[in-house]
Parts: C-alpha cells; structure tokens; sequence
C-alpha cells in the first residue's frame, strides 16, 4: 500500500463518530473549546481551510476542526442528501461526541451559514460567533460563488477557483493548485461535491441563510470578518448580518479576497483571540 503523502497526513487528525457518521477531526490545545467550521470549496478539507489559524488559536484554548459531513476525509452519505439541518445535527454531533457542552464557534463563508443555523436552534451551547466571508443571509448569487459550486475537476479549473478566493494572486502557486485539484479527484469527492450544490444555485444561498426574525433576535456576540474585495460571498452579505445581529461588529479588510484567515493571517487570528478574550474577562469579572 503505497505510504499517505504529508499533504494527507496532516489533513487527517482523529477519528470519532459524531450524529452517526464516521469523521475526521483536529482536536488541539487546551482552555475554553472553539470550533472551526470550514467553506465549502472543492477538495476543502478543515486543515486546508485552518492550517494557518489552528496552532495559533491552539496556544489559548481548545481547537476543534471537524471535516464536516461530505467533505475531506469524514463519511459521504450513501443518500447524497445534504441540507442545513443535517450539517448543524453533524457539527453538534462533534460537541457531543467530544462532551463539550458550550464552544465559541467560527464559521468561514458556507460555515458561516451553519454557524449562525447552529446558534438559533440551540443557543446555550454557544458562547461567541465569528463569521467569515460569511453565507446567513440572503444575496444575489455571485460569479464566483457560481464557479465554486459548479467546479468540474481540473488543473486549469481549480487554479481559476483559486484566483477567485485570493485578492493576492502570488499566492495561487502551481503547487497549491496542485494539491487543491488533488484533494478534489480523490473516490467519492466530486459525487458529492457535485451533489450538495447543483444549479440553480440561488436556492442553496437562501437555504444556508436563516430567518430574519431568529438572527434579529440572536443574543451571541458576534464578530463578522470580510474581505473588502470578496468575489465569492460579497461585503454587502456582512453588511446585512450587521444590521440584523443584535450584538455584532464587522471588521473589513481592504485589499483582501475570499480568504481571509489566509491572506490576513496574523492579524485575522490577534482580532479573533482578542474577541474570544473579552469573554473570559466577562466571566472572571462576572459582568
């Protein structure tokens, strides 16, 4: 059997099983848990989408990063079903499997559209929310966003996907295409990649949002992160979120795509942990 390559070996962390289904976790650190909820781009996997943002949140607090139900190496539904419902009954299959009774939750674009689903049905076992390039709420479908549901496997189609996400197009080397187109033809990725979202694909934006009368009664605080110059989910959806969420701030990156855990490493990360700070010194002061 030929040996796991190192891009494999550090996308796989452990396995559980969460709401039934066989999947693939990365559970690192220590302190007050946060889980990860990637996008939903082709191949993605929780450590394609976090690698950058794990071991620094990891240094303050426990890291959760499921491969969420039909991505990366967790089980694909023999139904090919997949829907809001199943992947929030999925991510809090994770909680439960790892008996953590209340997470802050971070959620990157499609994530972001779970994140918020997951607060409104079960509100006590959330803290704080960070959304990202975040889906939640209704918008016109975009061309980029268009390209990303609709991928049809290929080097040259992967590597246009990928300028899309990135404002700084220095970063779309021939590797990382490579090893994203890679993850993408892996038995069984493309069925259900191509499964979750066919056309017409403004209905899956309206599926992923939530209802304006639960986000405008939604007491987390929330973060809202955005690239000013997103070409898959625009700045006009967290613009939106900021109006309905009652306790929120957005934060805008200016010369930042679709990836902004990426492109914005380091201070996307200081912006998060100091948001996440604030509510351990709530709690230690009890106010």
């Amino acid at each position: 059997m030929k040996a796991p390559d190192s891009n494999t070996r550090a996308e796989t962390g452990q396995t559980i099983q969460a709401a039934g289904w066989q999947t693939n976790l990365h559970d690192k650190g220590d302190g007050f848990p946060v889980m990860l909820i990637h996008g939903s781009g082709p191949g993605v996997t929780a450590w394609a989408n976090w690698r950058l943002t794990i071991p620094e949140l990891a240094k303050e607090r426990r890291v959760i990063a499921p491969d969420m139900l039909g991505f990366g190496y967790s089980e694909r539904p023999q139904d090919q079903h997949y829907s809001k419902l199943r992947w929030v009954e999925h991510a809090i299959g994770v909680l439960d499997a790892l008996d953590i009774e209340q997470a802050d939750i971070i959620g990157n674009s499609f994530g972001g559209g779970l994140a918020l689903a997951l607060a409104i049905a079960h509100p006590k076992r959330v803290r704080r929310i960070v959304l990202m390039g975040s889906a939640g709420a209704s918008f016109p479908l975009t061309p980029g966003l268009d390209a990303v549901w609709g991928y049809e496997p290929s080097l040259e189609n992967m590597r246009k996907l990928l300028n899309i996400f990135a404002f700084d197009r220095s970063r779309v080397t021939d590797e990382l295409a490579q090893l994203r187109y890679d993850a993408s033809i892996q038995p069984g990725v493309q069925e259900a990649f191509s499964a979750m979202f066919p056309a017409p694909r403004q209905r899956w934006i309206e599926m992923l949002a939530s209802p304006l009368g639960a986000l405008g009664s939604l007491p987390h605080p929330t973060l809202l992160v955005h690239g000013r110059d997103d070409q898959v989910i625009p700045l006009a959806a967290s613009q939106t979120l900021l109006e309905l969420l009652p306790d929120a701030q957005l934060h805008v990156f200016n010369k930042c795509g679709h990836w902004t855990q990426i492109e914005q490493a380091d201070r996307f990360v200081q912006l998060v942990t100091n948001f996440l700070n604030e509510a351990n010194i709530a709690s230690q002061t009890g106010t």
